[in-house]
């Protein structure tokens, strides 16, 4: 197995939850719901729950059920002042800088919003390549397609890849799909083949997982 790319999801794993940015996020997604639909709070954090079990994201519920404006939707949800929440992080940069590997973002936001995270972090030059929604053509996580329109992508077969996230149903189809997985701040039976405290212990990790290909 030889290694050549590395794909980072964004928001939770560059940074992390407790920051508020993600709840902030969802605090929009809510009252674009309930604002669009005519629900009450509590209707609109119910249907939610229905459309993130149903299709992986709130955004595809809506499509799929009401056929939204996708364009009004994104840039509602994403009208976030994002430096409020996350500053530069030398650390991440530093441990970032020292991954050979091609590094990209692949996230279910979209990548307006993930360049900003990133530019305000501090990491913009650490990646490739940035892929959102957009990019896969709304085919979000944890749908398999989504993986493998990023595959598709970056011209990369899945056993050359490693995917680092946050989310537990977004690690499996990339595990099932031949990519080596590891989940951040996660259960450590939560089905991936690494688990990580934070985004900097993952340094480490790959510098073992590296080395071991090359023996």
């Amino acid at each position: 197995m030889a290694f050549t790319t590395i794909l980072f999801d964004l928001d939770g794993t560059l940074y992390p939850h407790a920051v508020g940015l993600l709840s902030a996020l969802s605090q929009r997604i809510s009252l674009w719901v309930q604002r669009t639909l005519s629900l009450t709070a509590e209707e609109a954090e119910a249907l939610r729950g229905v459309y993130l079990s149903k299709y992986g994201t709130t955004l595809l519920g809506l499509i799929a059920e009401h056929g939204v404006d996708v364009d009004e939707y994104l840039a509602f949800v994403h009208d976030i002042p994002v430096e409020e929440y996350v500053g530069p992080n030398a650390a991440l940069a530093t441990m970032l800088s020292t991954i050979p590997l091609r590094r990209v973002v692949f996230t279910n936001a979209t990548s307006e919003h993930a360049r900003r995270v990133l530019g305000v972090l501090g990491v913009s030059d650490q990646f490739e390549r940035v892929i959102g929604i957009r990019e896969v053509g709304l085919c979000n996580k944890p749908q398999p397609e989504a993986y493998t329109r990023v595959l598709a992508l970056l011209d990369a077969p899945a056993s050359d890849c490693i995917l680092v996230e946050d989310q537990v149903p977004n690690i499996r189809p990339a595990r099932r799909l031949g990519m080596t997985t590891v989940l951040v701040d996660g259960p450590t039976d939560g089905g991936a083949h690494f688990t990580v405290n934070g985004i900097l212990e993952l340094g480490p990790l790959l510098a073992r997982l590296l080395e071991g290909q090359n023996e």
